[in-house]
């Protein structure tokens, strides 16, 4: 028998803190994915060819199904069991993990990535709308932090042991590393999660969902091929006026259904809005970040994958203690104060590492990388927090699913924009001249591929030229990035609402959550 249980009443239950645990398990397999296949990008171009719109695209596959289904893939979860369709998503990872360890080539790589994306799209929106049906507005903050930790601690974690396993087993193994990260999330899931549903919520629009994918998909393709083709080229074009059609179809179309999936009325709640958009930046900015940064620590400064991973460190170490610290400095400065500071920082870490030269040492690197991981922290907990918390009593599922696919959505343009911006820069400032035009175009790829033409050629200049070309575009990637987190700073601190935690624990002016079924004796 089932019992509907209020907010008011869950976040008492002592057994909510083991629920996050398992939150915690699921949010760590996304985590610890998402940064081992960046280090295992340069070593995979280089063993399967790949060019970088081919990398962008080993990304981008994921990122695209992971936006695209992950508004229908919150609904399923209301309607049939939370934790049901966890387990379900973390299945279907499992699966596209084996896939991709099983594969031979860069197009199959592509579709183990897009099934990934698939099970990803369960796991994410879910975790994050069971936290409000869960946790009061009084502890709310502390749990979207240990999420948003745990998430961290797998950004770490994925380069370190993704570097080990490159160097000891072949790239494959970077994908199987998920089978055990996968069962210890089911395992949590099952034991330690309650089963939670709102069979009020509305159905999965089919129509809606394809209009989605295909519309975002077809926006994504015409980012990534851009560079290679160029902006007028008649494939670019028609798949943007494509993109842009359909996509207004499907806002037109979600504002005339009475119970739409995409419910767009949440934008028109200006806290939600703000705060969304400040998270959706932040993402943009951080996945243009963590595309751009491998090749540049492993291709130019010569690390092997291990290396690289723990490189990557100081970026994680100060994501992870902004994460932890954020609460309490939120409690203390309101959380539009921190959010324009955490940002202001990003700004700051981005415009800095837009300076790195050729000849910098990895010591520079680590300051500004120490510095970016503290404003990515400071900005994202507080901003996904008000997001939450602005969400109207009926419709905490739906706006969940809503803020997860935007902040997807930043994340899928930031690689493909910013990747394409590199390697536009990358291919106009590289000297091929003395190249047999084969090795030319080869050289022009990637820097991998550049330095492998190089090791075959003997050319020392090619190196060199290499080297200079990257540093060049990832610079041009950072000074876009550094404009964009301090732009949206400036939105931030005129329009967005201040909401401190201690004001919102004193009941009256916050939202409440959404009625939400729980199984009896769960």
């Amino acid at each position: 028998m089932a019992t509907v249980t209020h907010v008011g009443e869950t976040h008492r239950n002592p057994r909510r803190w083991w629920a996050l645990g398992a939150l915690v398990a699921s949010m760590l397999v996304l985590g610890f994915d998402t940064t081992i296949l960046n280090v295992a990008l340069p070593t995979m171009a280089g063993q399967l060819g790949a060019t970088t719109s081919q990398q962008q695209w080993m990304a981008d596959a994921y990122v695209v199904v992971f936006a695209s289904l992950m508004l229908p893939a919150g609904l399923l979860g209301d309607r049939f069991g939370r934790r049901r369709m966890l387990v379900t998503g973390l299945v279907i990872f499992l699966a596209g993990s084996v896939l991709g360890a099983l594969a031979d080539d860069v197009n199959w790589v592509v579709a183990a990535r897009t099934v990934m994306g698939v099970g990803a799209a369960l796991v994410m929106p879910l975790a994050m709308s069971v936290l409000p049906s869960l946790f009061g507005p009084a502890e709310r903050t502390r749990a979207v932090g240990v999420v948003s930790a745990a998430s961290a601690l797998g950004l770490p974690l994925g380069p370190i042991i993704g570097g080990w396993l490159l160097n000891h087993f072949w790239w494959g193994s970077v994908f199987l590393i998920n089978v055990p990260m996968v069962a210890i999330g089911v395992a949590a899931c099952v034991f330690l999660l309650p089963e939670t549903s709102d069979p009020a919520s509305p159905r999965v629009d089919v129509l809606s969902t394809v209009f989605t994918a295909t519309g975002l998909g077809a926006l994504i393709y015409a980012i990534i091929e851009a560079p290679d083709r160029g902006w007028g080229d008649p494939l670019v074009l028609t798949l943007s006026g494509l993109a842009v059609v359909l996509i207004g179809v499907l806002v037109l179309r979600e504002r005339k259904v009475e119970r739409p999936m995409l419910d767009m009325e949440l934008l028109t709640h200006r806290g939600f809005l703000l705060n969304a958009t400040a998270a959706t930046l932040v993402m943009f900015v951080l996945s243009g970040l963590m595309f751009v940064l491998p090749p540049y620590l492993q291709a130019v400064l010569g690390n092997d994958a291990f290396g690289t991973g723990l490189r990557m460190l100081p970026m994680m170490g100060g994501l992870m203690v902004a994460a932890r610290g954020a609460q309490p400095v939120v409690a203390r400065f309101g959380s539009r104060a921190v959010v324009c500071a955490g940002l202001v920082v990003l700004a700051f870490a981005a415009l800095l590492g837009s300076r790195t030269s050729v000849h910098d040492g990895y010591g520079f690197t680590a300051l500004w990388l120490s510095v970016a991981g503290l404003g990515f922290g400071f900005s994202v907990v507080p901003s996904m927090d008000g997001a939450l918390g602005a969400l109207p009593a009926d419709r905490a599922g739906s706006g969940s699913g809503l803020l997860m696919t935007l902040r997807q959505v930043g994340g899928a343009i930031g690689i493909a924009l910013l990747g394409s911006l590199l390697a536009g820069a990358f291919r106009d400032r590289l000297d091929v001249t003395g190249l047999p035009a084969p090795l030319g175009r080869t050289a022009g790829e990637s820097v991998v591929a550049a330095h492998l033409v190089a090791a075959k050629t003997g050319s020392a200049r090619l190196v060199d030229s290499a080297n200079a070309s990257y540093l060049h575009g990832m610079s041009l990637v950072l000074l876009v990035c550094g404009i964009a987190a301090l732009a949206t700073a400036l939105l931030a601190a005129a329009l967005l609402p201040d909401t401190p935690t201690a004001r919102r624990t004193e009941g009256g002016g916050t939202p409440a959550v959404a009625p939400t079924t729980v199984d009896a004796g769960e």
